[in-house]
């Protein structure tokens, strides 16, 4: 299957970059390339690239397209071992990095992957399919009180329980191995008056997704591991897609910023607080007109960028 890929906000995320051209600069969620195209155009023949993914399709994709750049590294693994995984290429400092959270467009489409509740395929959800963890084990061995904490705090899944309960009976019958099976036992869990506002899956097959790949649990370190790696006058960017995402970015970059809690008479800090640096935009980045009409990923996305000190 063709890797289609339209990269949300891209010249916002290219401006939020404020790009120096012998930078070195970290995808952490390379996909298609289509942010790191614009970033490496942007660097000198000194600057260099280093796209990060999970995916081993979406690394083997981005080589092809960026073949003809001699200045960029790829690299199979998780943004949340980006110390780790900067450390074994032996880079400590950079200048800055873009982390595009979420599934990609591709992993959507490719129905084989079962991330779509749209078709007929094997539960997985996998973003690295090297990783044991699948949709289909947590459909069919987490319990029910487990799947309603999954579907209401991933997925803010207001039929959390019909649905947990249903999928538990279904599958005391037999296995519920498909995307399509499960997205019956949903339809089946919402009333109909409750099923207009999108497909009913959408929350429980979000939420699903977040399980198996881990998402949320180290976001909050991710964002702050990124910030201790710039450079001074570095910066990060992050696109969120939910509000879970959104709430955990904006709480780790409020951190960062540091927060005083002397009183306000007092005439210097006595609390220790330290910042690392600052945020850029206040409210987040959210995708243009023309790009909400063309782009529909880009309708749910916001965009934060913090710049160290």
């Amino acid at each position: 299957m063709e890797f289609k890929h339209e990269p949300v906000m891209l010249n916002e995320c290219i401006d939020g970059l404020n790009i120096k051209p012998d930078g070195i600069y970290v995808d952490g969620t390379l996909g298609g390339a289509g942010h790191s195209k614009k970033i490496i155009e942007k660097l000198s023949e000194n600057g260099l690239l280093i796209g990060i993914d999970r995916d081993e399709e979406a690394l083997k994709e981005a080589s092809e397209r960026l073949k003809e750049y001699k200045n960029v590294k790829f690299i199979h693994g998780n943004h949340d071992d980006i110390r780790t995984l900067l450390k074994n290429i032996e880079i400590e400092k950079v200048d800055g990095i873009l982390l595009d959270l979420g599934v990609s467009s591709y992993q959507l489409d490719e129905k084989t992957r079962g991330f779509s509740y749209m078709g007929e395929a094997t539960l997985d959800m996998r973003m690295d399919k090297s990783q044991e963890l699948t949709a289909k084990e947590v459909v069919n061995t987490y319990s029910k009180e487990e799947l309603i904490n999954i579907l209401e705090e991933y997925g803010e899944e207001r039929f959390s329980k019909q649905i947990a309960t249903n999928i538990v009976k279904q599958r005391e019958k037999s296995l519920i191995e498909t995307t399509s099976e499960l997205v019956e036992i949903i339809k089946r869990s919402i009333p109909i008056s409750k099923q207009k506002d999108g497909h009913p899956a959408k929350r429980t097959f979000q939420a699903i997704r977040i399980e198996v790949n881990d998402e949320i649990k180290p976001l909050f370190n991710t964002i702050k591991n990124s910030i201790e790696l710039l450079k001074p006058q570095g910066r990060l960017c992050v696109i969120t897609f939910h509000s879970l995402e959104d709430r955990l970015v904006k709480k780790a970059f409020k951190e960062a910023e540091g927060i005083c809690t002397c009183p306000n008479d007092l005439p210097y800090c006595i609390c220790g607080c330290k910042s690392q640096g600052k945020v850029i935009n206040k409210k987040p980045i959210i995708a243009q007109k023309e790009e909400l009409e063309r782009n529909t990923r880009s309708k749910s996305a916001k965009l934060r960028i913090f710049e160290k000190k």
